[in-house]
């Protein structure tokens, strides 16, 4: 598949059907060293989505997608290869690994559900955000590092505090470099940020990653922003949760859950 070559560095760079190469702009929070696992989130979807379009009788919608991260993610170029697990054509289940040197990172699993005009029923209690240009601009960059971060537009409430916090997320940092991708994986590749902006503890001196992510739709979000809506707690025993309520511009579009392990970071010897 061919990409042009003089559109703006994206957060990867494909080498062929399946080897993806990151960018600077790739790089993690916790380690510059290694990807930050939002903007791979967004490329794991956007496989899946090829993967998907390839069946002619196309009318399904992903409605969920999980991520089980296995081990290091190390900033080098990585494989993707997506498979169907159910197929059908009212619902529908593929799965995607990621392969980097030659171990398994990420294991996600997609249902794509089959679309239907429920317009005249669609309501939620969820109240819609205020829109991006009424949030202060957040200085995230100033709590974390690395090049994913810095390439981040951030809104958040002034009123936002250790655990609980709502931001609006954007960048001008496209997916893959030369490459369209649909607003649904431009969307899912700010989602994983959710960890960072609602912090229970500075990371000076707290670990907390996430090993997971999975978020479920009820539907397709569309425009330039990523909204989250996030409560960070931390258990008694080494383990947290975020949770985000997810909105783009027109309202709530769905849910995101993160399992954390918590830990001190360690001294330096």
């Amino acid at each position: 598949m061919s990409t042009d070559t003089t559109a703006p560095a994206g957060f990867f760079e494909r080498i062929d059907e399946y080897r993806f190469k990151p960018t600077q702009h790739a790089q993690g929070a916790w380690n510059a060293e290694d990807h930050h696992f939002s903007p791979l989130a967004g490329l794991i979807a956007h496989a899946i989505e090829c993967h998907s379009a390839q069946r002619p009788d196309r009318g399904l919608a992903l409605g969920r997608i999980s991520y089980d991260i296995l081990g290091r993610l190390a900033l080098e170029e990585c494989e993707i290869n997506v498979r169907t697990l159910r197929p059908g054509r009212t619902i529908e289940l593929l799965e995607a690994v990621v392969t980097i040197a030659e171990r398994p990172v990420v294991r996600a699993r997609a249902w794509f559900l089959a679309t239907a005009d429920t317009s005249t029923v669609a309501r939620s209690p969820v109240r819609p955000l205020a829109s991006p240009e009424s949030f202060p601009t957040w200085p995230m960059h100033e709590l974390w590092t690395g090049g994913y971060v810095s390439s981040l537009d951030v809104r958040r409430n002034a009123s936002a505090q250790a655990g609980r916090a709502t931001a609006w997320i954007s960048t001008h940092v496209p997916l893959l470099t030369g490459e369209p991708v649909s607003p649904t994986a431009s969307f899912l590749a700010l989602v994983d940020t959710a960890n960072g902006i609602a912090v229970q503890q500075e990371p000076t001196g707290w670990m907390f990653p996430n090993l997971d992510l999975t978020v479920h739709l009820h539907r397709r979000p569309e425009g330039d922003w990523t909204g989250l809506d996030t409560t960070a707690t931390f258990g008694p025993s080494g383990q947290g949760l975020t949770s985000s309520v997810l909105h783009d511009v027109l309202g709530p579009v769905g849910q995101a859950e993160q399992i954390l392990t918590v830990r001190p970071v360690p001294p330096v010897s």
